[in-house]
């Protein structure tokens, strides 16, 4: 089957693809955006997390065919989704700036699915409670860090988006 679907912005066509075939095989493999991670395939760690039309979800769960003529937004395209948003222009996304600053990142394999979750949160509620944030980011595992330095980043994010307006 043929799937066509905006990626990031752009509009995608991948072909070929077999009915059982997952929305992040199609997004690493056939399109060429590794960085929602394959992990548990299972839905159970995060690290897959993309917006299916502004809905963080498991792309190890959806199939592709459900993402027909819909949105997706993985971690690459955060930054220009930012953009869109606030008009503002930076290499990255204050999401994922504030990731670098608070020291969030350390092996890497989490930080796509948290940054897209934090992304969304933000969206939705630029100032977000401690509980906000980690109701959020609790269908996303780290095994690294201890939250803290994650839980300080958003909190950044959330401050300096506030500071912007």
């Amino acid at each position: 089957m043929r799937v066509n679907m905006t990626v990031n912005g752009r509009p995608y066509e991948a072909d070929d693809v077999w009915e059982g075939e997952s929305l992040l095989y199609v997004l690493r493999e056939r399109l060429g955006l590794p960085g929602s991670k394959n992990a548990c395939e299972q839905g159970e760690c995060g690290s897959c997390t993309v917006r299916l039309d502004g809905v963080p979800v498991c792309a190890c769960l959806v199939a592709a065919g459900q993402a027909e003529g819909r949105e997706v937004v993985t971690v690459e395209g955060l930054a220009d989704h930012a953009r869109q948003r606030s008009g503002q222009v930076a290499p990255l996304a204050p999401v994922q700036q504030a990731f670098i600053d608070a020291g969030a990142v350390q092996c890497g394999f989490c930080t796509p699915g948290l940054l897209v979750a934090a992304d969304e949160l933000l969206e939705h509620n630029p100032d977000p409670s401690d509980a906000d944030i980690r109701e959020a980011l609790s269908g996303n595992l780290c095994r690294c860090t201890g939250y803290e330095k994650i839980l300080d980043a958003v909190r950044l994010a959330a401050a300096r988006s506030g500071e912007a307006v």
